[in-house]
């Protein structure tokens, strides 16, 4: 979206401001703020929101908000007395006052039939990898098979992705250089990401390094050494298979997405729209992810049959209604459903779609409902640290403590940079407090409210768990911080977002929150 204020333009899908194509330097805070305060121009914004948009709803001093509102007029030669961008209300907040043109490219406005028919004309940019097999540092008659067990593995398991292109074992093993050219790589195969490996036995120890990398930059992507035992060596591969696939269902998109950011937004495809609405919508906000959802709008327009994307606008619509982003709860809800409906209609083997179908029913009040299709997600990909996630979730909402911790865990280690951290965290502190083990479920809960990303239910947790748990201290820290984030929060509310079953757990919750300042309804 870019938006035109003489003599200015923003440019939210780039993270730019400019005039006349020259880079004005802002400050990311100060970004930000000019982002929500133009996006909401037709009214005031108030303090609440600028917290919750610029520091995540952490608390933040008057004097920190009066700076960042300083910092913005200076990128735009504004001041505090002429104010003619951004101008003050008293007693209310800020409102941006230029005179806007709104001018919306092809990345987010709705295309014509012919561009679209175009864009769907042109090959698709999916990720695409090359999975080369490792090399032996020294010589191993014994283990020299695993060089070529772990990439013929690690192909079989990805070709299951219907979002990466896998090149065929046939292909990819005919590079077996000590150095591999990427260039060449590329040129050959045509592929944007390349997978090395390189194995050491050491007496008893087996040491495998793995790199990823941009076959188009040269850059390293991601890294990771494994090392176990020669006599446990089958155990090593299944553990380095594993995480090779966690960690290229996070760093993949987040590389395409950077890669997205530096072209303009019209030249890019659905893949490439796909990957940059990704990078917003992991960032838990409401203006974030009211971007992320234009930019998987777009994707669908130009491939109508691209099953993520529907799952991604699925997502957004879920954290519409699950954080009340829009107070139409109900049609978010209803769409949330659709489109995971639709994306699991066009590739029923896709994980990502039945995770986003299966969360469609919390917003229901069913989670148990929805078990079927989180089963299915982990089914089809066994390393899914977001199935693991939700199952999770599942679990601990129906009183399965034990289960929930234990799935929780598996995707902590399957993942532990995910985008979900927090709340895989946060959940682990209500099964231990299903557990009765009250003093990790203390140490869990605040370790998912300090985490990034986590939003005003996450801090609610913390301080119904603390006050459970006799910290009355702790207790009332995370209830004001939530309250600061969220006025409205309340117990209904909390119970909407998670239903849980069991009633004396319903109960043992409600009277936490109440005790510390929650209103009931």
């Amino acid at each position: 979206m870019r938006y035109h204020f003489d003599p200015f333009t923003l440019d939210v899908t780039r993270g730019l401001l400019q005039v006349a194509g020259q880079d004005i330097a802002i400050e990311p805070r100060g970004f930000a703020l000019l982002v929500l305060l133009v996006t909401h121009h037709d009214r005031v914004v108030t303090k609440d929101e600028i917290v919750e948009t610029v520091w995540d709803g952490r608390i933040v001093s008057d004097a920190a908000i009066a700076t960042v509102i300083k910092t913005t007029r200076k990128a735009l030669g504004d001041d505090g007395l002429a104010q003619k961008f951004v101008r003050t209300v008293r007693g209310r907040g800020v409102r941006f006052v230029g005179a806007l043109a709104p001018s919306v490219p092809a990345a987010v406005r709705r295309p014509d039939t012919a561009s679209a028919q175009s864009a769907l004309a042109s090959p698709t940019s999916r990720p695409s990898i090359a999975i080369l097999p490792f090399r032996m540092l020294g010589y191993s008659q014994t283990y020299s098979a695993i060089a070529d067990a772990i990439p013929t593995e690690l192909i079989s398991c990805l070709s299951r992705l219907r979002w990466l292109t896998v090149v065929s074992r046939g292909s990819t093993f005919r590079f077996r250089e000590s150095e591999p050219d990427l260039a060449a790589i590329h040129s050959a195969l045509g592929v944007k990401y390349c997978l090395t490996g390189l194995v050491e036995i050491f007496g008893s120890v087996i040491a495998v390094s793995v790199e990823l990398s941009d076959t188009r930059s040269k850059a390293v992507v991601w890294s990771e050494r494994f090392s176990g035992t020669v006599s446990d060596v089958n155990e090593t591969r299944n553990d380095i298979v594993t995480h090779v696939i966690s960690a290229l269902e996070l760093h993949v998109p987040l590389n395409e997405a950077k890669r997205a950011r530096l072209r303009p937004p019209e030249n890019l495809d659905a893949w490439g729209i796909y990957h940059l609405g990704l990078q917003h919508m992991y960032r838990f906000n409401k203006a974030d992810n009211l971007i992320a959802a234009c930019h998987f709008e777009r994707a669908t327009l130009l491939d109508p049959d691209f099953a993520r994307a529907y799952a991604a606008r699925s997502f957004t619509s879920f954290q519409n209604a699950f954080l009340k982003y829009n107070a139409d709860v109900v049609t978010e809800a209803d769409n949330t459903r659709r489109f995971a409906e639709k994306a699991v209609e066009l590739d029923p083997i896709d994980p990502f779609a039945n995770f986003t179908l299966g969360r469609a029913h919390w917003l229901r009040s069913d989670p148990e409902a929805g078990m079927p299709w989180i089963d299915r997600a982990i089914e089809l990909s066994p390393n899914f640290a977001q199935g693991f996630y939700a199952h999770g979730w599942g679990d601990v909402m129906a009183g399965r403590g034990a289960e929930a911790l234990q799935r929780r865990q598996k995707a902590i280690a399957l993942s532990p940079l995910d985008p979900f951290l927090y709340a895989m965290q946060s959940a682990c502190g209500l099964a231990y407090l299903q557990m009765e083990d009250y003093e990790n479920a203390v140490l869990w809960a605040e370790r998912g409210a300090r985490a990034p990303g986590s939003h005003f239910l996450i801090g609610a947790i913390a301080a119904m768990i603390c006050k459970i748990n006799g910290d009355d201290e702790k207790a009332v820290h995370w209830a004001t911080t939530t309250k600061d984030r969220r006025p409205d929060a309340s117990v209904a509310m909390f119970f909407n977002a998670f239903p849980f079953e069991d009633q004396r757990m319903r109960s043992q919750i409600a009277s936490a929150l109440v005790s510390v300042g929650f209103q009931a309804d």
